[in-house]
């Protein structure tokens, strides 16, 4: 089963993560395709899968263009169907795939499944991969789920199996996240929308060593915030059309613009004049995409709400 998967890793100035992690990658997935996607890093990254992982296809982009179209150019490059998608601070565990593997061999409208990630922070490992949401107050809050087997919301992009045509069909990632967070869960939101399904499978175990990661080891935690935010923004604008929840979200932005000014939060504004500057691609693509949706925002918010 393994010669049907590609691996593809993004990578930005991760020589010293890509060669602590990436033995574990070559030893675990022996018979998989390894694409690692190189966002324009200035460090030898590249040289040294040249020159250490030979067997690894190294795709260098010319510029750096964010998270979601390094993982979208490896999918495309990737010759396989089932395609695993992992960071590079991410270790995978002997025998992880099998039972991942085996979801693809049952139902045609299975979409992805996520990886049941041994996340290391703060000298604690914390078992996630599982994810609902909810609406509340204008916005779509996410949260972990039980790391139980069943359904999940979206899998985690970097670590989870999904199935190359349907990530194509969807558009994959999409780069108005940059330069990252979110990406995943709009997929996921965006898969569920269309019929398909994700899963998340507690077995098949990978190390997530987020701490030693390019973003958290290269931006600031303001930065990340108002990123997030950012995207919190985006999501809303791109993904809910429902009037009564549009409604909701522009009730209650007084409300967070004060809750964020009376507790200093100024990376909330960032956020939210970042997400102006998006307008005019989220109107392109509303005005130039076909969404082929069959289930509504509501219907899908119902199933993974927090009990």
């Amino acid at each position: 089963m393994e010669k049907k998967i590609t691996v593809i890793i993004p990578n930005y100035n991760g020589r010293e993560i890509l060669l602590k992690n990436l033995p574990s990658v070559v030893n675990n997935c022996p018979s998989a395709e390894i694409i690692v996607v190189d966002d324009a890093s200035t460090d030898d990254s590249v040289r040294l899968i040249h020159k250490k992982f030979k067997k690894i296809k190294a795709i260098r982009l010319r510029r750096n263009r964010g998270f979601a179209v390094a993982v979208n150019e490896g999918v495309k490059a990737a010759t396989n169907e089932i395609v695993l998608l992992l960071n590079s601070d991410v270790s995978p565990r002997k025998n992880f795939l099998l039972p991942a593997l085996r979801y693809f061999n049952t139902k045609e409208n299975i979409f992805s499944v996520g990886l049941c990630d041994y996340s290391h922070e703060n000298g604690h490992i914390i078992k996630r991969g599982r994810g609902g949401g909810y609406f509340k107050k204008g916005f779509l809050f996410h949260y972990a789920a039980q790391t139980e087997r069943g359904f999940t919301l979206w899998t985690s992009g970097g670590s989870c199996l999904v199935r190359k045509k349907i990530f194509l069909k969807l558009g994959g990632f999409d780069p108005v996240y940059k330069p990252f967070y979110w990406e995943d869960i709009d997929l996921g939101f965006r898969a569920a929308r269309s019929g398909y399904v994700s899963y998340f499978e507690p077995l098949s175990v990978v190390d997530h060593y987020h701490e030693q990661g390019a973003i958290i080891k290269q931006k600031s935690a303001f930065f990340i915030k108002s990123v997030s935010y950012k995207n919190q923004f985006i999501f809303v604008w791109k993904n809910i059309n429902d009037y009564l929840l549009i409604v909701q979200h522009i009730i209650y932005l007084p409300y967070h613009f004060l809750k964020a000014l009376l507790s200093l939060d100024f990376s909330f504004y960032l956020g939210f004049l970042w997400a102006i500057l998006s307008i005019p691609t989220l109107v392109f693509q509303e005005t130039f995409t076909t969404n082929s949706f069959i289930i509504s925002e509501e219907e899908v918010l119902k199933k993974f709400e927090k009990q």
